[in-house]
């Protein structure tokens, strides 16, 4: 039976985080991880499985996740991103990747803003919840690949930063200084680290 599915690269579609099989049956090869008993995709494509060697002490057929390249734009470091806010903590805040150097993509990446990545200067003094709200749209550059599950965002460069958001009261926020955007319908400022307007 598995022989067949040795050769078979058109097996189920899986997305990244996706659940493979238990690490006690399955080895994770290319394309996949192990966490705890759990063998997951780390990237988008065909579920592959191949059979044991003959003769190997570990019987446990190997899956993998192959043919991925093809399905839209992947995160890179240097790659210009827009993001939607999803949570922001006391260290850092993280968001949705929506596009990759001006591309769509197909499969959820998730990114992370460390406080140390918001801006270039007065780190130290970098207050994460005048810089972010979840909801908040923001243009950041991939500095790598972080954890198995995030992507390490930078916004510390002038035309990184925030670039739409909402207020409290759901008007629409108006970019008014490079920490600042002001609500259309209240006139109420919030803070933010905004991107500069091109």
């Amino acid at each position: 039976m598995a022989a067949t599915a040795m050769d078979h690269d058109g097996g189920d579609m899986v997305t990244p985080g996706e659940l493979l099989g238990n690490s006690l049956t399955l080895v994770a090869g290319r394309g996949a991880y192990t966490e705890g008993r759990s063998v997951r995709a780390s990237v988008t494509g065909h579920r592959r499985i191949v059979p044991p060697a003959p003769g190997s002490d570990d019987q446990r057929s190997t899956v993998e996740v192959v043919g991925h390249k093809a399905h839209g734009a992947v995160p890179q470091p240097g790659s210009i991103v827009i993001a939607r806010i999803t949570k922001v903590m006391a260290r850092m805040a993280s968001a949705d990747i929506m596009c990759v150097d001006s591309k769509a993509i197909k499969e959820k990446f998730t990114g992370m803003i460390r406080q140390q990545d918001v801006r270039a200067t007065e780190i130290d003094k970098v207050d994460m919840y005048q810089s972010y709200r979840p909801g908040d749209i923001v243009r950041a550059v991939v500095l790598s690949l972080g954890d198995a599950r995030a992507y390490y965002l930078s916004t510390a460069k002038n035309e990184l930063g925030v670039v739409s958001a909402q207020s409290i009261a759901g008007g629409t926020l108006v970019p008014i200084s490079w920490t600042e955007m002001q609500c259309d319908l209240t006139g109420q400022i919030e803070q933010r680290k905004v991107a500069k307007v091109e």
